[in-house]
Order: structure tokens, then sequence, then C-alpha cells
């Protein structure tokens, strides 16, 4: 695979890690939006809960990549604390941890 390939795949992953997250913020309004007027059950404040700590664990990571080497502290970052990236991009590596595995 050469470089240019690769660098194509991450795009695509990231692409669809970053969809992924809007699609769960985007939920995460609907339900705040929700909870104006009616009650939410267990389940619907867990979802709203884990959302606003992914939004929260997403400004750090965005600070420093906005650094300057930032691009290249990021990741050595990420290998330190891994719960530093939002829960759809972790999912996503358990997902390729897997496949690796088989």
């Amino acid at each position: 695979m050469t470089t240019v390939e690769e660098i194509k795949e991450l795009l695509r992953k990231n692409k669809r890690r970053l969809q992924k997250e809007l699609q769960q913020s985007k939920e995460a309004m609907f339900l705040i939006k929700k909870s104006m007027h009616t009650a939410l059950n267990d389940e619907e404040k867990e979802k709203i809960k884990i959302q606003i700590l992914d939004i929260c664990k997403a400004i750090p990571a965005f600070a420093v990549f906005m650094l300057p080497g930032g691009a290249l502290l990021l990741p050595l970052l990420i290998k330190l604390i891994p719960d530093i990236l939002p829960s759809a991009f972790r999912e996503d590596e358990d997902d390729n941890q897997d496949e690796i595995k088989a």
C-alpha cells in the first residue's frame, strides 16, 4: 500500500468517525430540546451525559492540535492518554483491533 493510499484510507476512516460524532451530537441536541418539555428516561440521560463528555474531551485535543507542532504532539498524547478521544473515535479503534486479532 502506497503512502497516498494510506492517507486516503485514513481520511475515509476519520470522515466516518466525524460523521458518527456529528450524528451523536445531533441526537444529544434533540434530547436536550425534548427535556424542556418532557422528562427523559435513564437511557436518554446517559446519551446526553456521554455526548457532553465527548465534547469536553474534544476541546483539549483540538487545542493541542492547534499548537505549533500539535499535529505531532497529539498522537503521542493519545498514546499516553487514550481517553482523550471522543467515543466515536475510540469505538472504531476497538473495531480495528478486533480485525487485527482475527
